[in-house]
């Protein structure tokens, strides 16, 4: 055994002694030998799982051997292969909705792109007025963001309820804003983030019933939190709620959905019609009458058949895992922001490291449990002087040593201006501004560098990311690395 390997070991022992309640999970590190072997054998380590999540290799065996032994064709037929597809449409919909335990005498499935298309099916279809309001989070992903630009199409109000500086809100202040916003008139919509994609906060989604309570109609972005923890729309109902599959469990990309409550679906109004969404279209003419079934109406054309039967697969692969998930993240968090945090430069003994992202703020014990944040630890790293490190630097070390992560402003410039304190400048941005502009004001390259843990994630990953985080503590290391980043002419380019 080498010396890392020594080192690694005597770690991970070290490691269970501080956390016990890690022996819990070994289910996940028997998966991983089975169906991610691929990460230990390319020794790359993955810490990009908000990005999307890495998919097992049985979903995708089991999955090709249907497609091996059947014929499929479009569902908009009544053929056998089209009846075949459509019998997986159907058990891929109604999986969905046992997941997320929502009932299917209330709720419907509509299958999108992914979460960025289910949103903008509400945003395009929302009944917004002169008199309405959109609330929102200012920690929000652009996607949410950008329904306001349906809203004010149609002269609704935009209201933003502030981010702390480890992002989230105030539920206090949110109670105010959702009381002075409330519907009167005409119909208000909210929406609220479940899990920030860089500052990994989760909100309660007793919010959500507060909004409903006042008369809003209650959108929840769930992308974010799905991956990693149990959600029941029996015990928090809400209208629509937004997911990818990719990233809770890999396979397949390019398939969403928009769950949602039949009777709000009704109050939608789409701007348009396609193939699919009607059965009956006068030409020439104005006359159209929509699809008999809810989901048909919102389903543009020819939904993804193919890959649909994978999606039952996928949400039975995770629903066996997710129980022990929390539990073992929350372990390898705390080691990870307790290492990070003690991380010093050895000319200055300054720390290496800012975490800026939220913190548990209590570790679980049990299997079961549910985490009071996600999973994600966001950071900037410093200089002896305490500037901050350009992340293109970062990316190009951590690529070089097959380390996946991802850095930057994670599509969510609320966020990231509330945990970098860029908020004034922020404010200050004129239209037709560019990123290059923004930057040049704040006087730095703008974004975190975003570590990510998921499904397979193990001690070994979050040992190597910290060792990976030493090498910047170390003067002369950290010369070398940048000699050859300049070199190599990324940091000349940037």
């Amino acid at each position: 055994m080498d010396k890392i390997s020594d080192d690694a070991s005597i770690a991970y022992q070290d490691f269970l002694h501080a956390f016990p309640e890690y022996r819990l999970t070994w289910t996940l590190d028997t998966l991983r030998r089975s169906d991610y072997r691929r990460l230990d054998t390319t020794g790359e380590v993955y810490a990009d799982y908000m990005g999307g999540a890495i998919y097992p290799e049985s979903l995708v065996h089991v999955h090709t051997e249907f497609l091996d032994r059947s014929v499929l064709g479009n569902t908009h037929s009544i053929s056998n292969s089209s009846s075949l597809s459509l019998k997986g449409t159907n058990e891929a919909r109604a999986a969905v909705l046992s997941f997320f335990r929502a009932s299917p005498d209330e709720y419907a499935v509509i299958f999108t792109n992914n979460a960025t298309g289910a949103l903008k099916l509400v945003g395009e279809s929302y009944p917004f007025a002169g008199d309405s309001t959109y609330v929102l989070l200012v920690d929000s992903h652009n996607s949410v963001h950008g329904i306001r630009e349906f809203a004010a199409h149609r002269g609704a109000k935009v209201s933003y309820i502030p981010s702390t500086s480890t992002g989230g809100f105030e539920p206090e202040i949110a109670k105010e804003m959702l009381l002075k916003c409330r519907p009167r008139s005409a119909p208000c919509l909210f929406a609220m983030t479940a899990q920030s994609n860089i500052t990994n906060t989760k909100n309660p989604l007793s919010m959500m019933e507060h909004a409903k309570s006042l008369g809003y109609h209650t959108l929840l972005d769930a992308a974010a939190l799905a991956a990693t923890s149990a959600i029941s729309l029996s015990d928090h109902p809400v209208d629509a709620m937004d997911i990818s599959f990719y990233k809770m469990f890999g396979f397949p990309t390019g398939v969403g959905a928009l769950i949602a409550k039949k009777s709000f679906l009704k109050q939608l109004k789409r701007p348009w019609f396609a193939g699919g969404t009607v059965s009956l279209v006068q030409v020439p003419g104005n006359i159209m009458t929509r699809a008999h079934e809810l989901h048909e109406q919102f389903e543009d054309g020819t939904i993804n058949y193919l890959t649909l039967p994978a999606v039952t697969d996928g949400l039975t692969f995770l629903s066996a895992y997710l129980p022990f998930l929390p539990l073992r993240l929350s372990s390898l968090v705390h080691y990870l922001t307790g290492s990070l945090s003690q991380l010093r430069h050895d000319t200055t003994g300054t720390p290496v490291v800012r975490i800026l992202s939220a913190k548990p703020s209590r570790r679980l014990k049990s299997v079961g449990d549910q985490s009071d944040t996600g999973s994600i630890v966001s950071i900037v790293f410093l200089s002896p002087s305490g500037e901050i490190l350009p992340n293109g630097f970062i990316d190009y070390v951590a690529a070089k040593l097959s380390i996946s992560l991802r850095t930057g402003c994670m599509c969510n410039p609320g966020g990231a201006a509330a945990m970098l304190d860029f908020k004034e400048d922020m404010e200050q941005l004129f239209e037709g501004a560019t990123l290059q502009d923004l930057e040049r004001a704040v006087g730095r390259q703008l974004g975190v560098v975003r570590i990510s843990l998921g499904l397979v994630s193990n001690f070994q990953d979050v040992w190597t990311i910290v060792r990976f985080a030493g090498l910047f503590a170390d003067d002369k290391t950290r010369g070398k690395l940048w000699g050859h980043y300049k070199d190599d002419g990324v940091g000349r380019a940037l």
